[in-house]
C-alpha cells in the first residue's frame, strides 16, 4: 500500500476509534493524557460474584535523580553531543524531573504543528468547518469554484474514511441541481484562491520541499494537499487549477456540459452550492498524525484571519505569537506554521507547556488525541518495531515527530513501569540527527521503575 493512502487511512481510522470511545465514555484532561493502546490479553478476564475488585495501586511519584540517571548513559551515548536538549515533567502534577537546555531556542522541525494547533483551536474553536464554495454568474453562465482553505479536501468520497472528507463530487451534484432549477445545462468554469495572500513557498524553506513532495506550494483551494493523485506524494505545480479541473469533471459527472478549460475568477454574489470539511478537531488530529504540511499553513492562516492579521505566512506566525503570549507561553518564535522553515525556533520547555496546556484545556484536546502512537499509528507507525531496540516501549510513547536535515524532534507523553504519565520534548539539532536516536531516551524513560 503507498504511503501516502496508507498514513491517511491510519489518520481516518485512529479518528474513529477516538470518536466512538468519547461518545461513549467522555473524557477528562488526566484522561486524555493518559490515553494510550490497551495491553495484550491472553484470556478473558472476569471478576468473582461477591468478590471486590483490587484497586489499582496510586502510581509513586518519580524521582529526578532517578530520571537523571535513566537518561544519563543513553544520552551519552546518542552521538549527538552538544546538540541535544530535553525538559520532562510529570504528566499529573507538572513537577519537573529533568531539564537540559530546556529554555535553549532550537529549530523545531514538525513540533511546530503542536504550536499551530493550539493557536487554531484558540481562534476558531474546535467546531470550525472550513467551507468550499460554488458560485455561479447567469451572465456568463461560469460556475467559480472558490476555496476556503480545506487542505483535505477531495474529488469523490472515500467509503472507508471517518469523518469523511467534503468532496467535490458532492459539491459538484447540489451545483448541478442548483443549476437545474436556473435552467442552465451549459456552463465554464472559474476558480477563485484570493483567500490567502502572500509568498506560495515559506521563509527558510528548501526549493526542493515542494519538488520531493514534502508539500505543496500553499493555497486556499487544493485537493488531495496538492496531491496530483490520493495514492502518491508527487504535488501539482499548480493545485487551484488541479482542482478546478477536478471539479469540472465532476460537474461533468453530475450532468452538465462544460465547455473550455478551468480559468482564473473572481467569486462574487452568493453561492450556489457548498460543502464543509469535518470540524476543526478533526482537521487538527488528522494534520498531527500525518503531519500534514498544507494543512498546517492553511490552519495558521485560519487563525490570522480570525484575529485580524493577513493570511499569510508571516500572519500565521503573528497569529500564533499572539496566542503564546495570552496563554504565558514563552520561547517560541515561528516563520512558518509546519516547521518546514529552518528559521523557527521553540524551546523543550514551550512544547512540554504546549502539550500539558493541551490536555488541561478541553477546546485544545484534539493537539493531544492527534498525537501519533509508537508502533501504531501516524508518522510513528513505522518507528519502535519489533526489529528496534526501542520496541518495548511501543504503545507507551506518544508524540509529535519532527524531521529537516540535521534536526530531529520528538515531543508529547510517555508511561513508565510504575504507572506514571511524563510529557517530554526531546531536540536534536545536530548533523546527522535522527528519530531512532530519540527513541532511545524515550523509550529508556518508559522502561523506568523511576520512584
Amino acid at each position: 500500500m503507498p504511503r501516502v493512502r496508507r498514513v491517511r487511512g491510519e489518520a481516518f481510522l485512529a479518528l474513529a476509534l477516538l470518536n466512538i470511545f468519547v461518545l461513549i465514555t467522555g473524557f477528562v484532561a488526566l484522561d486524555v493524557i493518559e490515553a494510550r493502546p490497551l495491553p495484550a490479553v491472553p484470556n478473558p478476564v472476569t471478576h468473582a460474584d461477591g468478590v471486590a475488585a483490587v484497586a489499582p495501586a496510586a502510581p509513586t511519584p518519580a524521582d529526578p535523580a532517578r530520571i537523571a540517571d535513566i537518561l544519563d548513559d543513553p544520552m551519552s551515548s546518542s552521538g549527538l553531543e552538544e546538540g541535544l536538549s530535553g525538559y520532562v515533567v510529570d504528566g499529573v502534577t507538572g513537577e519537573t524531573l529533568f531539564e537540559r537546555d530546556a529554555d535553549t531556542p532550537v529549530t523545531p522541525a514538525s513540533t511546530t504543528k503542536i504550536a499551530t494547533a493550539v493557536t487554531v483551536l484558540d481562534a476558531v474553536g474546535p467546531d470550525h468547518v472550513l467551507r468550499t464554495e460554488a458560485y455561479f454568474d447567469p451572465g456568463t453562465n461560469r460556475v467559480v469554484l472558490r476555496g476556503g482553505g480545506d487542505a483535505t479536501l477531495t474529488a469523490t468520497a472515500d467509503p472507508a474514511a471517518y469523518p469523511q472528507a467534503a468532496t467535490l463530487s458532492e459539491l459538484a451534484e447540489d451545483t448541478a441541481a442548483a443549476l437545474a432549477d436556473l435552467g442552465s445545462d451549459t456552463v465554464s468554469v472559474g476558480y477563485d484562491d484570493s483567500l490567502f495572500t502572500g509568498s506560495e513557498t515559506g521563509p527558510g524553506w528548501k526549493p526542493n520541499y515542494v519538488t520531493e513532495g514534502s508539500t505543496a506550494t500553499i493555497h486556499a483551494l487544493m485537493v488531495d494537499s496538492g496531491r496530483v493523485d490520493p495514492d502518491v506524494s508527487t504535488r501539482s505545480p499548480n493545485p487551484p487549477l488541479a482542482a478546478a479541473e477536478a471539479f469540472a469533471d465532476q460537474l461533468e459527472r453530475a450532468g452538465l456540459t462544460v465547455e473550455g478549460s478551468p480559468a482564473e475568477a473572481e467569486a462574487s454574489g452568493d453561492p450556489v452550492a457548498s460543502v464543509d470539511s469535518m470540524p476543526m478537531s478533526a482537521l487538527v488530529e488528522f494534520m498531527m498524525l500525518a503531519s500534514d504540511n498544507n494543512m498546517a499553513e492553511s490552519m495558521s492562516r485560519i487563525a490570522a484571519l480570525e484575529l485580524g492579521e493577513e493570511p499569510s505566512f508571516a500572519g500565521g506566525a503573528a497569529a500564533t505569537h499572539r496566542v503564546m503570549d495570552d496563554l504565558g507561553i514563552e520561547g517560541v518564535s515561528l516563520s512558518d506554521n509546519s516547521g518546514l522553515s529552518t528559521e523557527n525556533r521553540i524551546t523543550p520547555r514551550a512544547l512540554v507547556q504546549l502539550v500539558k496546556v493541551a490536555a488541561e484545556e478541553p477546546r485544545f484536546n484534539a493537539a493531544v488525541t492527534g498525537l501519533p502512537t509508537a508502533n501504531s499509528t501516524g508518522t510513528l507507525a513505522g518507528r519502535y518495531s519489533e526489529f528496534s531496540s526501542s520496541h518495548d516501549a511501543a504503545g507507551l510513547v506518544r508524540g509529535k515527530t519532527g524531521t529537516l536535515d540535521g534536526v530531529s524532534t520528538l515531543a508529547g507523553t510517555i508511561h513508565d513501569q510504575e504507572g506514571n504519565v511524563f510529557v517530554f520534548a526531546l531536540m536534536a539539532n545536530s548533523a546527522g540527527a535522527s528519530g531512532p536516536q530519540l527513541d532511545t531516551l524515550a523509550a529508556a524513560l518508559s522502561r523506568c521503575g523511576c520512584s
